[in-house]
């Protein structure tokens, strides 16, 4: 890991989630914050700037260490999402989490819900976003070293057309079996959907991405939304992106 992923954090924070989230929550900024996957904590790190209140939990120590030895003064500790002991370690409850292409990658989503609801105040709510397993780039092909990085919807190709296609192009064996894992276990928007109302969360806004709010800084291109059409917003959306408030269940 490096310090670019910090500072692309802290940038993009700045740019885009900060003020989306101001207009979304009006006393944003009185909000008791953890985000669940922090990596170097670069939205953290704007928080703290801000006077705000914010905790994270990250999986990874090497990014746990890198992270408070970029901003010493912040609360980021190593955690499991899916550990049933979470909450009972935090030292609180929280008004906000925050959770960007994380839930994608966690095969236990209902450990994961059940401690977004153990985690949360009453009425507290949760920002996630994620790449719809059917999307384009969903098995983050684009991570490897070879052409099969440029190849959208890599990961529906067959495990008997993959491995071979990697073999040939001399990509590494880890990117194509993270392609395949990726795949396997992909949340769509719909399965997310389901998701929510099991677990007692009701939509306070959702939006499908055909161009993610992030690329504009990767890539300098416009954010574009796409309608929620069935079937349709499962292979050209790029990114869901949704805020949700906790009710009684």
């Amino acid at each position: 890991m490096s310090e670019k992923h910090f500072h692309e954090q802290v940038r993009f924070s700045q740019s885009y989630l900060v003020p989306f989230l101001q207009r979304q929550i009006a006393d944003f900024e009185r909000q008791r914050v953890l985000e669940v996957g922090c990596a170097e904590a670069g939205f953290l790190h704007v928080l703290a700037g801000m006077g705000m209140k914010a905790a994270g939990v990250e999986l990874s120590p090497d990014r746990v260490r890198l992270a408070k030895a970029l901003s010493p003064q912040l609360d980021v500790r190593v955690g499991d999402v899916t550990d049933p002991h979470l909450a009972e370690k935090m030292p609180q409850t929280f008004d906000l989490i925050v959770i960007r292409e994380v839930i994608e990658h966690v095969a236990d989503r209902n450990a994961l819900f059940a401690n977004l609801r153990a985690l949360l105040a009453d009425r507290g709510r949760v920002y996630i976003t994620f790449p719809p397993r059917f999307s384009a780039f969903a098995g983050h092909q684009q991570m490897g070293r070879s052409l099969l990085r440029r190849l959208p919807y890599l990961h529906l190709w067959p495990e008997l057309l993959l491995r071979p296609a990697g073999r040939l192009l001399e990509e590494h064996d880890y990117l194509i079996e993270e392609v395949l894992h990726n795949y396997r276990i992909g949340l769509s928007v719909r399965g997310f959907e389901k998701l929510c109302r099991r677990y007692g969360f009701v939509f306070l806004c959702q939006d499908l991405f055909l161009i993610r709010p992030i690329y504009r800084q990767r890539f300098g291109w416009s954010p574009k939304k796409i309608p929620s059409l069935p079937v349709v917003r499962e292979f050209l959306a790029t990114g869901c992106e949704c805020l949700l408030q906790k009710t009684a269940l």
